[in-house]
């Protein structure tokens, strides 16, 4: 059975069971960094030394990071229209989900911890409003994207790169902020909600 820690709140577990729902993947959820669950605890720490969720076990082996294992999860259950085995629609779908990791993340970090988690880490609002922009530069050029594809991120067909995406969207439509209309984004929204994995991972249960 494949085990999955990690809080179902965190948008990092999330993509992990979105994947497990679209792969048909059953598996047991272990709420680490939850209640009592400290992820500073020393057998958290021996599966994974960064103190973060998600980890996964398969058996005896150990994994993190929440891109790779969405990525292994597909390749395990040889799922080649979620990742593709062709190396260059590969390596499309890995774009993308690296631009999630590093630059799209990067830039909704300040205005996401500071204006829905309230950290006192991120409460400067001129560094708030930066990041705001910046997270709708990025949206921005998503829309774009979106509009040429007319369907998903990679084309007319849904990959790893939508789970990843799909929950950053959701993200920036649950902040409270000013935000553009981006009409390819909403309607690519409004796509992913015909799947029940997003409906109930993706969006985090939010109708």
């Amino acid at each position: 059975m494949l085990d999955i820690l990690g809080r179902p709140t965190s948008i990092n577990v999330r993509k992990v069971l979105w994947t497990c729902a679209e792969l048909g993947l059953p598996y047991r959820q272990v709420e680490w960094g939850a209640g009592d669950l400290s992820l500073h605890d020393p057998a958290f720490l021996a599966l994974n030394p960064n103190a973060l969720v998600p980890v996964m076990r398969d058996g005896d082996f150990v994994l993190w990071e929440s891109n790779t294992i969405c990525r292994y999860l597909a390749a395990r259950a040889q799922r080649t229209d979620l990742l593709p085995a062709e190396p260059a629609a590969r390596a499309r779908v890995e774009q993308w989900m690296d631009w999630q990791a590093t630059e799209l993340n990067t830039a909704w970090r300040h205005a996401f911890m500071g204006l829905v988690r309230k950290s006192p880490a991120f409460a400067d609002p001129t560094l708030i409003e930066a990041s705001v922009m910046a997270w709708n530069r990025h949206m921005a050029l998503l829309d774009g994207v979106l509009r040429d594809t007319g369907a998903f991120v990679t084309g007319s067909r849904f990959t790893l790169a939508d789970v990843v995406l799909g929950l950053a969207t959701q993200r920036w439509f649950m902040t409270p902020m000013a935000r553009p209309e981006l009409p390819a984004v909403q309607d690519y929204y409004d796509r992913l909600n015909d799947r029940p994995g997003y409906r109930v991972h993706g969006r985090n249960g939010v109708p």
